[in-house]
């Protein structure tokens, strides 16, 4: 038989003993024989011929259905080093009818593949390599040096002849030094993989792997030190952390994971583009029809750096903590030194006897001047003039009135504190039309109401706010928590689309650096709440004397929005933290929710500082905002190139912006119904046609002239350009709107001869300078969900602050800063008015 022939001869030419291999060999040839029974091919017809090989030489041979080839190869390991073995095939003919099988048998492993290499893309696309090149998994060894054996076997089922080139060869640098970069060349038929060890006091190391090509699409994987290593792209997503990469792609890799303190680094060039964001190619006409992949190789390099260790962890906590208690501390330094003042200046006005002939014959100056965060400036003027009804240096004065007759005004005809008691009377609805429709209104106008009622109606929007927040944070938390394990648990890093060069990992969380820094909104947000009870609980005690300022003087107090505005900042910090917990496009809205939010009740304290009465309800607020939620979840899902989506939005966009403009130019004393058009056409006739005459209301027609502006451009943009960020499109309108109406306000207040103190405008200043520099950390975009994962990494940076926080983390700080100082500037930006009649305060 020629198997048995061949096999004694092969034994009969060698010198010395037989080799270690032989039982091995010899198992290998029972296989293969059984193989071919199996196949109906007689074993007598098949020619085995084994080879003893060496590195880095080339053999060229031919195979086919009637020979097997085996070569043989040993090589000596060591304890202490892990040395690289790849194998490279290259098929000559690529004219077989059948593939070539190579088969290596290790001690611990066995490796196979065909050639040419089928590999599949999307939609069962075929594409053959007829280069490929694999590395062997390197077992571990107890022993400090041994010399182990491997066997490649070459066979086929073609009855032609094909023939190939095997190189067997030892790969430099296999494992990789710290801090030291390694450049190679992988393609899909010849993926790389590399070892790295952890040294000693590491506990945490990030690998980079960098390309000057967007293209071909790669894949890096981290993955333990066993065999088999998953290195071809139909599965190395089976086993450890992947991602998919174009020109960056880093992990993040903790010693706590790898029981051997070690890994290794695979390198995965892909078959297509398509999960980079590259063109996908033509279906075939054939179902089996083979493609052409071309040029698929790819230039790389690695590099594992050390990350941080726990020293900068701790830094970057007490930097965080740090910056923002400061703001407590600054703010207990304000009341202090308010305090302090108020004390001296009670004195002088209980003490002239103490003063100085020419300080007596100067007016005092009022006792609010400067404004304090904490105090209102009604309960610091009766502190510190109590029973004195001398005049400020302000020039409206005070009223004339006693505060008997003050207090018997409030309490006339007052049997209920319900808001629709007030509103049903016959005679009040009559009122009603006369006064909100005068040429110029005063506050007196729109603040006729008892304190009670509207103090009632606008704590409503706290509690709303507080209840929705409740019901919205726990499934949020509860579905991040389910995001992050599930990348923990799949290794697919993918999923979220962090800043891989500067994700800090701790505990399970990937990226604990972007959570720490939304801090600032909790707060901040805290301290906020704090301010307003301080000056809420003043103001009723100013209430409680019957203090004459409190009661009929300067904008009315109501503090409801103010404490929905806190809560909202502090939610809007939760939920950006867990938005970083794991960023994607599908929970994008948890960090943009309450930024809506906090627009519209910005907008809205705007508006309910000089129109008290005329307010919208918390009901009808929260709806609105809710309306744009929903929106923002509609555009995010639907709204990426599709033309209905927008056409239907703008629709929505410009007839809502027309719809608040009457409301807010008849004060809401008009009516949508079925005579609406008819009241148009007469409107438009009787004062368009019949006689040419200016609006009434000037300044309220050049505010709305300019917002419809502003929103119908917005609206044609979108039409137009169609962005791909919805979210952030939707909450660019919001802040344009907010940032118009609040320009507005301040050019109305200075024309009216309204003036800011000092407190308001050093608020003012200080708040567009830290919003200046925000924006511009914003616009950096570290990464982006309108991508893919892979073009996202492409925006990566390092770390830029305590090598901890990124550009985004420092929007995060300076953001919450700028909106702690926004809440400022509403809060005591109409403090110059504490001591004038509303009825000579004008209404814009």
């Amino acid at each position: 038989m020629v198997l048995r022939s061949s096999w004694k001869s092969r034994h009969k030419n060698s010198c010395g003993p037989a080799p270690r291999w032989i039982r091995p060999g010899l198992a290998a040839l029972l296989w293969l024989c059984a193989i071919r029974l199996a196949c109906g091919i007689e074993v007598g017809e098949i020619k085995i011929v084994q080879k003893n090989a060496e590195f880095d030489a080339n053999y060229n041979d031919t195979v086919t259905s009637e020979n097997q080839t085996i070569y043989a190869f040993n090589h000596t390991i060591s304890r202490n080093k892990t040395e690289g073995v790849r194998v490279s095939v290259d098929v000559l003919s690529n004219k077989s009818e059948s593939p070539i099988l190579f088969v290596v048998r290790q001690k611990q492993g066995v490796l196979s593949f065909q050639v040419p290499l089928i590999l599949r893309g999307l939609y069962q696309r075929k594409y053959p390599y007829y280069d490929v090149g694999r590395t062997l998994c390197q077992p571990p060894t107890r022993a400090a040096s041994e010399t182990q054996y491997f066997f490649v076997d070459v066979s086929t089922l073609s009855s032609q002849g094909t023939n190939y080139q095997l190189r067997v060869s030892r790969v430099e640098s296999f494992t990789l030094q710290t801090n030291k970069k390694f450049s190679f060349t992988a393609s899909p038929s010849q993926p790389q993989y590399f070892k790295y060890v952890f040294q000693d006091g590491v506990d945490t190391v990030i690998v980079k792997v960098n390309s000057d090509m967007t293209f071909p699409c790669s894949v890096m994987s981290i993955q333990d030190i066993q065999c088999p290593i998953y290195d071809l792209d139909n599965n190395v997503a089976f086993i450890g952390m992947y991602q998919t990469m174009t020109k960056k792609g880093a992990i993040t890799v903790q010693r706590k994971d790898f029981p051997s303190n070690s890994f290794y680094v695979v390198v995965v060039v892909k078959t297509e583009d398509e999960a980079c964001g590259g063109p996908l190619r033509f279906y075939p006409l054939r179902p089996d029809q083979l493609i052409d992949a071309g040029n698929r190789s790819k230039a790389l390099d690695v590099m594992v750096s050390p990350a941080i260790n726990l020293e900068v962890y701790v830094m970057g906590m007490l930097f965080c903590l740090g910056i923002f208690f400061s703001f407590y501390l600054l703010t207990l330094l304000c009341v202090c030194l308010e305090r302090a003042r108020l004390n001296k200046r009670r004195n002088v006005f209980l003490n002239p006897a103490d003063m100085s002939p020419a300080e007596t014959g100067k007016t005092p100056a009022s006792p609010n001047e400067y404004g304090s965060f904490a105090d209102n400036g009604s309960t610091m003027s009766s502190e510190a003039i109590t029973d004195s009804a001398t005049s400020t240096d302000n020039n409206y004065g005070y009223m004339e009135r006693s505060l008997e007759s003050v207090a018997r005004s409030r309490q006339e005809s007052l049997s209920s504190i319900e808001e629709d008691d007030y509103d049903t009377l016959d005679d009040i609805h009559s009122d009603k039309n006369i006064v909100r429709t005068k040429k110029f209104l005063y506050v007196a106008d729109l603040a006729r109401k008892d304190k009670r009622i509207l103090s009632k109606k606008y704590q409503i929007y706290f509690w709303n706010i507080a209840t929705i927040a409740v019901f919205y944070a726990l499934p949020v938390v509860q579905l991040v928590i389910t995001y992050q394990t599930v990348v923990n648990v799949t290794g697919n890093q993918d999923i979220c689309y962090y800043n891989f060069l500067c994700a800090h990992p701790l505990g399970a969380l990937s990226a604990f650096n972007n959570i720490l820094s939304n801090l600032g909104y909790v707060m901040l947000g805290l301290l906020f709440l704090l301010i307003v009870l301080k000056r809420d609980l003043a103001q009723n005690r100013a209430l409680e004397r019957h203090d004459v300022n409190a009661l009929e003087c300067g904008i009315p107090k109501h503090f409801g929005l103010f404490y929905a505005m806190g809560t909202a900042l502090m939610m809007e910090g939760l939920l950006s933290a867990c938005y970083h917990v794991c960023p994607n496009y599908t929970n994008f809205q948890f960090d943009t929710s309450f930024m809506y939010m906090i627009a519209g009740l910005c907008m809205l304290k705007l508006y309910q500082k000089r129109h008290p009465d005329i307010n919208a309800s918390a009901y009808t607020a929260y709806a609105c905002l809710a309306a744009v939620i929903f929106f923002s979840v509609l555009g995010v899902v639907f709204g990426r190139d599709n033309t209905a989506f927008w056409i239907v939005f703008s629709v929505i966009h410009i007839l809502a912006t027309l719809l608040l403009s009457t409301q807010l130019y008849y004060m809401g004393r008009w009516r949508l119904n079925a005579g609406i058009m008819r009241r148009i056409v007469y409107v438009i006739y009787t004062d368009c046609i019949r006689q040419c005459s200016g609006p009434m209301y000037i300044d309220r027609m050049v505010l709305l002239v300019m917002g419809n502006i502003v929103n119908w451009s917005l609206a044609a943009y979108g039409l137009i350009q169609r962005p791909n960020d919805f979210a952030s499109y939707l909450l660019a309108i919001a802040i344009c709107n907010l940032l118009l109406y609040f320009a507005f306000y301040i050019i109305m207040k200075l024309r009216s001869g309204e003036r800011i103190k000092c407190l308001a405008l050093v608020c003012i200043l200080f708040t567009a300078v830290v919003w200046g520099f925000a924006l511009y950390f914003f616009f950096q975009g570290l990464s982006t969900w309108q991508k893919t994962p892979a073009e996202s990494r492409e925006h990566n940076r390092d770390c830029i602050l305590l090598s901890f926080f990124d550009d985004h983390d420092i929007w995060h700080f300076l953001s919450s800063i700028a909106m702690f100082g926004s809440f400022l500037v509403l809060l005591t930006m109409d403090d110059d008015l504490d001591t004038v009649q509303r009825d000579k305060i004008y209404v814009f």
